[in-house]
């Protein structure tokens, strides 16, 4: 890896946060479509640094305040305390710039869910400990609702999940509008616990002692199903991408499903499985019509799976999350 001069702007805020050497050289890393994400050198060794872009770096007008970056590094220091190393150690935050540093975790010792997902490596004991430390993050801020105080992102939350993903959606199928925006309606009522707002593979690390959450920069004092939602979702679609390993995505939907309800305890299982089985459909359909489509669905007749399932579970919504995943099988074998 050849080290160049990161931006001024990430250079200031290194000094500004009092972590920066005399000379400052790094590499910037790849995967971030809302950051300029970089490895620093240090003398004691490199660190990674996030800074936050105003415009998304995806195909549509996609943007969103820099100050989500706050809100990001108050999620990590509130899931590391509910759920030690389930984040990287965090280093430093710059409000000026919109930046945070945290340790670097070499990609040799900590592998990218998705990557694995993608190569048909489908572990459902893994899928599990990601829904059984996701749970211990929401029922942990659960039981202190003085936590919302410190996330005030309703509207950044609206801006870069509720309106790209339901709304546009709303917008690209208006027969089915009614039920999408009851959905962005039943979301936004139920402020239960703090949201990450991105469970997905991509922002997950497989870590020595579990998975490690990255990238919290939609965090949210909200509804805790929008967090299982947008994972299993993710599941789901991948039975596109690496159609051998279908039986063992549906396995880790279930076992992440299974491991997250036990968790459970702010309200009866049966509720959160409610609202997270009918937001499902629309954050599936949302993956090939809304403003963030999956990269991997590249195909019509990727897009028309997606697009039956997802718009007959709207038309009559399940409350159980098995039958997403029956309704699913049922619509990829035909």
């Amino acid at each position: 890896m050849t080290a160049i001069l990161p931006p001024p702007e990430i250079i200031a805020a290194l000094r500004r946060m009092g972590i920066a050497d005399a000379s400052i050289t790094g590499a910037p890393l790849t995967g971030g479509v809302s950051s300029d994400i970089w490895r620093i050198e240090t003398a004691s060794g490199p660190i990674c640094v996030k800074r936050a872009l105003g415009k998304l770096r995806v195909a549509a007008d996609w943007r969103a305040p820099v100050s989500r970056n706050r809100y990001e590094a108050r999620w990590m220091q509130r899931a590391a305390a509910a759920a030690p190393g389930c984040v990287p150690q965090l280093l430093g935050q710059d409000e000026e710039a919109g930046a945070l540093a945290m340790a670097f975790l070499p990609p040799e010792r900590y592998l990218l869910w998705k990557s694995e997902l993608r190569d048909g490596r489908a572990d459902p004991a893994f899928a599990a400990a990601v829904g059984a430390t996701l749970v211990r993050i929401h029922a942990a801020t659960a039981a202190d609702p003085t936590v919302a105080t410190d996330f005030p992102t309703d509207a950044i939350f609206f801006d870069i999940r509720l309106e790209p993903y339901l709304a546009a959606t709303a917008r690209a199928h208006p027969d089915r509008a009614a039920v999408l925006e009851a959905l962005i309606a039943t979301t936004q009522a139920n402020k239960r616990a703090l949201v990450h707002g991105d469970v997905s593979p991509k922002n997950i690390l497989i870590g020595l002692d579990g998975p490690v959450f990255l990238d919290a920069e939609c965090a949210w004092w909200g509804d805790p199903a929008f967090d299982l939602a947008f994972c299993l979702n993710h599941l789901l679609l991948k039975c596109l991408w690496t159609p051998a390993a279908t039986p063992a995505f549906l396995a880790c939907f279930a076992a992440m499903t299974e491991a997250y309800l036990a968790g459970v305890t702010w309200e009866h299982r049966n509720a959160i499985e409610a609202r997270v089985a009918h937001l499902l459909p629309g954050l599936l359909l949302a993956r090939v019509d809304g403003k963030s489509p999956a990269e991997y669905i590249t195909t019509d007749n990727q897009r028309a799976h997606v697009r039956s399932a997802a718009r007959a579970l709207l038309a009559s919504p399940v409350d159980r999350l098995a039958a997403i995943a029956a309704a699913w099988r049922e619509e990829l074998a035909r």
